[in-house]
Parts: C-alpha cells; sequence; structure tokens
C-alpha cells in the first residue's frame, strides 16, 4: 500500500506543470539580457561613429568655403567638437562626446597651387567606449574599438 502510494506521489509530481513556466524563463532570461545588451551597445557604437562622421563633414564643409584655412583649422576642430565654430566647452555650447578632444582630430589643408584641390578633416586615435560589455574592466585587458571617420572635400578658393 505504501509503495503504490510513492507511485501515485511521484506520478502526480511528473504530471503537475506548475512553476514550469519559470525553469524556462530562467533557461531563457540570460540569453535575452546579453541579447537586448547587446543591442543597446551596437546602437551606442553606430550613434558615436554617425555623430564623429556628422562632425568632419560640418568641418569639411565649412574649411571648403574658408578664406583661409590655416587660420581656419581652431574653427573646424571646434565644430566637430561643439558644432558651433565659435565657441565650445561652455554651458550653451557642451562637448558632443565627452571623450573627444581636440587631439584626435586632423585637418589636412589643400596645398598652396593646384587646379584641383581638397581639404580632409579626419579623426584619429578615438576609441569607443563600452557602457554594457565593458569587457577592459571584466578582462583587464585593451578591447578597445577605434573609430576613424575622415571627409574629404573640394576646396572652392
Amino acid at each position: 500500500m505504501a509503495m503504490t502510494r510513492i507511485r501515485d506521489v511521484i506520478k502526480n509530481f511528473l504530471r503537475c506543470e506548475s512553476g514550469t513556466q519559470m525553469i524556462e524563463f530562467a533557461i531563457v532570461f540570460p540569453s535575452l539580457i546579453l541579447l537586448f545588451a547587446g543591442t543597446v551597445e551596437l546602437g551606442r557604437l553606430f550613434y558615436t561613429y554617425t555623430t564623429l562622421a556628422k562632425g568632419t563633414r560640418a568641418a569639411a564643409r565649412y574649411l571648403s568655403t574658408a578664406t583661409n584655412v590655416s587660420t581656419s583649422t581652431d574653427a573646424a576642430k571646434r565644430i566637430v567638437l561643439c558644432g558651433n565654430p565659435n565657441v565650445c566647452g561652455d554651458a550653451n555650447n557642451p562637448l558632443i562626446l565627452s571623450n573627444l578632444n581636440a587631439n584626435n582630430i586632423v585637418v589636412t589643408p589643400p596645398p598652396a597651387t593646384g587646379q584641383v584641390r581638397y581639404v580632409t578633416v579626419s579623426i584619429t586615435g578615438y576609441n569607443y567606449q563600452f557602457l554594457a560589455f565593458n569587457l577592459n574592466a571584466m578582462t583587464g585587458g585593451n578591447h578597445n574599438i577605434a573609430l576613424s571617420p575622415s571627409t574629404t572635400m573640394r576646396y572652392m578658393r
């Protein structure tokens, strides 16, 4: 009698489906978190690169019509940093990306002579900083992604 009772309890336990959703959720949840965090990080990476590329385009456009490129270089760097050729870094014109500085921006002026001349604005040495998957902090290594957009435009003067 006790043996059949134990069998009945075991059969009832195996047929019972309460709690299976929690077990399935516990198995799938870490994968969902990784997928979500990866999507957020990829979106941030795309936003950062697009912001840098737009900055180089705006600065190159500004320099392509400048009367004197060598005196307009600092203004072009301020355009990349803040979007304003005159003032950068104050409360009204904050930096677009906090870890970008003027040393990362390289302006190549057009040659003094020639029929077709070009001006180039590029960003070098800029490393994307991860938030969700900070592999540098987790592993102690150097897992940075270097972003280096560049824009070349014809000098119009």
